[in-house]
């Protein structure tokens, strides 16, 4: 599991993946850890957060330099946002190309958070006027975490 995260929502969604995939499970947070090569990985799940409507650096970096290797295993992609519905769709979509959406066995969201506690002035701001939401914020959803781990413990 490779991920993104600036605020800790795709931390926390990979942690809990993570602890629901039975077998050996590497996790990656592409801000602290270089992915050297994927040749010895069968199967990866991509996440991160999104952030004013992007997808973290670290992650656009991570598809760009590896698209190719990526496209040729078992992969999986997540977000953390909190949009829902076709909003999701519409964030999938801006952030990734067509080529992976459609050959992913899994693109979805995780839900997200808002933690104004993290944020600064600026963000807390931005984050009000942009979402209506004037205090902290918990919509993870554990059980959809919980299908995609059980889709892979099926699959592999």
């Amino acid at each position: 599991i490779v991920y993104g995260s600036k605020y800790g929502s795709a931390k926390l969604c990979s942690d809990i993946l993570k602890d629901n995939i039975n077998g050996e499970t590497e996790l990656l947070n592409l801000k602290t850890n270089a992915v050297k090569s994927l040749a010895s990985y069968d199967n990866i799940i991509i996440g991160g957060s999104i952030y004013i409507g992007k997808i973290q650096k670290e992650v656009s970096k991570f598809i760009k330099e590896n698209k190719a290797e990526i496209l040729e295993k078992n992969f999986g992609i997540f977000i953390c946002c909190m949009a829902e519905g076709d909003a999701v769709a519409e964030q999938l979509k801006n952030n990734f190309d067509n080529e992976l959406l459609e050959k992913a066995l899994f693109a979805d969201t995780f839900g997200g958070k808002f933690d104004f506690s993290k944020m600064n002035f600026i963000e807390r701001k931005i984050v009000k006027k942009v979402s209506g939401i004037a205090e902290d914020s918990y919509n993870i959803d554990e059980e959809k975490i919980e299908i995609l781990a059980g889709l892979i413990n099926n699959l592999f």
